[in-house]
């Protein structure tokens, strides 16, 4: 009997927010004049008297809305350029598109966002305006540093959002804590960012890997029962694979040897893919990202892999989806958003206006960026304004707002981002924009706590995750 082809491309991908001074009036009382009090008549009148004002009531109009003195600031970094810049045209097409869609007002920058063009963007609510200045780092942690530092000390940016990659992500971090300045990470999916890397002042919208392999390993485990993976050698392939060791272990799978880790910049995979041809695995499970991983799956035709076992993964972006998915019809596997999966306001307005303005249907990673949007205006609605950042991190923690996929939960413990994930059947390769997929569910993976035994205490009530501390 023929196997379905599953396969796991699990990206990593960061972003962060930022917010300026901004307040909101609170409801003016309704002034009246006192009456004039009338003398206590001698006897008990047999009807009340009736008191009336000296004067005409008063009525003042109640402001409505935000207003703020000064613009509130936004810095997005992400990849433009780079080896993941085509995570970074998601971000900022659908960053741009949220915050429209958040505020009700259109970008100065006007309907279809030109990174080549601008580099920033003003939107307007109410009597505040949002300047979002973007900055492109191509994915490396020393551009990074470069790109949030102008931010910070020449733009005196409120909030960041980024980035891409989830090392350079982590160089974010460390960034923002040391300046007080609240980041939302989309896309990076690193577990080390809301675990053993966490700081009060990172949030995100992107789920994280054991998101993933919670998602993926209920597909995988209706199918296979023993597995072996590979990774790649850095934070987010050895937080994928511990994920989906436990993940697929809870759901009653067996690893049938240590996993393997191979350089991010590996070009030959035969010898890895030696090891798990031998290893009688039923499946095999790979975290890449980036454009190794083609010449990952061409080692494993290689050297017999794809005639023994099946790739588990999880479907990824539009783009690459009939590269490698040509000969899977019928598979079925997990995946972070697709558009077709959900039904909601958002979702729809994602949809209409990314194919209407764009040309393209939203992709992998759309639902991060204007989550992210979202999430920044929801947070100002919240605190009336006020960009203080303790009090943002406090409105952020236990935030909910409704995105493209639905609603997502701001976790207080950790600052997960608590959402909806799909598993679909691949029903055709024939169109990018074509609807690829049926939709076969939908699940809302709640991961352990994995922050550093230091930062326990926070995790409350949750269950402590085995990745913690690593």
């Amino acid at each position: 009997m023929k196997k379905s082809i599953l396969f796991v491309v699990s990206m990593l991908i960061i972003a962060s927010m930022v917010l300026s001074a901004c307040a909101q009036p609170t409801e003016a009382p309704v002034a009246t004049e006192s009456p004039v009090e009338t003398e206590a008549p001698v006897e008990v009148p047999t009807e009340e008297p009736t008191e009336e004002p000296t004067e005409e009531t008063v009525v003042v109009e109640e402001p409505t809305g935000l207003t703020c003195a000064e613009p509130i600031k936004v810095g997005l970094i992400t990849d433009i350029t780079g080896a993941l810049a085509i995570y970074g045209a998601m971000i900022t097409r659908s960053f741009m598109l949220g915050m429209e869609y958040a505020t009700g007002s259109e970008g100065s920058a006007g309907p279809v966002y030109n990174f080549a063009e601008t580099q920033e963007n003003t939107f307007k609510i109410d009597d505040c305006e949002i300047q979002v200045f973007v900055r492109d780092d191509a994915g490396l942690p020393e551009n990074t540093t470069t790109v949030a530092n102008e931010l910070i000390d020449i733009h005196d940016v409120d909030i960041l959002v980024g980035t891409a990659s989830s090392g350079a992500t982590a160089v974010l971090q460390g960034i923002a804590l040391a300046n007080e300045v609240p980041l939302i990470v989309a896309p990076a999916a690193a577990n080390d960012i809301t675990g053993k890397d966490f700081n009060e002042y990172t949030f995100r919208t992107a789920r994280n890997n054991y998101q993933d392999a919670m998602n993926e390993c209920i597909a995988l485990t209706q199918n296979y029962s023993s597995f072996i993976q590979i990774a790649a050698d850095y934070a987010f392939g050895h937080g994928s694979a511990e994920a989906f060791r436990d993940a697929c272990t809870l759901e009653g799978g067996t690893f049938v040897a240590d996993d393997i880790f191979a350089p991010a910049t590996t070009t030959d995979f035969t010898p890895y893919m030696e090891q798990i041809a031998d290893s009688g695995a039923e499946a095999y499970i790979v975290t890449w990202a980036g454009s190794g991983f083609i010449s990952l799956v061409q080692a494993a035709q290689d050297q017999g892999v794809t005639d023994t076992m099946e790739l588990g993964t999880t479907f990824i972006d539009n783009m690459l989806t009939p590269v490698f998915y040509g000969n899977a019809i019928g598979t079925t596997a997990g995946i972070v958003y697709h558009w077709s999966a959900p039904d909601n306001p958002a979702n729809d307005f994602l949809v209409a206006e990314a194919s209407g303005r764009y040309g393209i249907y939203p992709d992998l990673f759309d639902a991060d960026g204007m989550n992210a949007a979202i999430m920044i205006i929801e947070t100002l609605k919240k605190t009336n304004g006020d960009v203080t950042p303790a009090v943002l991190i406090a409105a952020m923690e236990g935030l909910e707002f409704e995105g493209p996929k639905g609603t997502v939960y701001i976790r207080p413990e950790d600052h997960v981002a608590i959402q909806d994930m799909y598993i679909l059947k691949l029903e055709n390769v024939t169109d990018p924009n074509a609807d690829y997929y049926s939709f076969v569910d939908t699940t809302r993976p709640e991961p352990p706590c994995l922050l550093p035994e230091a930062l326990q205490s926070r995790c409350g009530d949750l269950p402590i995750g085995s990745l913690s501390g690593n």
